[in-house]
């Protein structure tokens, strides 16, 4: 399989092009969605921010994305990633809120965010491999 983490963890590092934290998801995952990595990049771009309002984090928009361009876009699917999410946040999907505990425990937020992507990027691989599409 395609070292997808590695990938995010290049875009997320980059100093000449800015991936936020749904572009970092789906362009790693570029080519199993039938895209190029620039289609990601712009498919993504206003998801980044919780939609560019601290709603749902940009890390799991990119992630549904991801796997519903793959063709494991089913409810239950969405239902799965998000629950594994939310039970490692307690609860939590929202950047707002995310961000506030960050926050709360004296934390900077490029880690949070860039540990967001990361978590994001193994589940939708674990999902990929108990489906069959890794």
């Amino acid at each position: 399989m395609k070292d997808h983490l590695s990938h995010a963890e290049q875009l997320r590092a980059s100093q000449d092009i800015h991936f936020n934290c749904a572009q970092s998801v789906l362009v790693p995952f570029a080519e199993e969605c039938g895209l190029t990595e620039e289609q990601a990049f712009q498919v993504a771009a206003n998801f980044g921010g919780g939609m560019n309002m601290a709603k749902t984090c940009g890390a799991c928009t990119g992630a549904l994305m991801a796997l519903g361009s793959m063709g494991l876009g089913s409810k239950e699917i969405c239902v799965r990633f998000l629950k594994r999410m939310k039970d490692n946040h307690d609860g939590m999907l929202d950047c707002a809120d995310l961000l506030r505990v960050n926050k709360e425990k004296g934390l900077p937020k490029k880690p949070h965010c860039d540990g967001m992507v990361y978590e994001a990027v193994k589940l939708v691989e674990e999902i990929m491999k108990e489906e069959g599409k890794a």
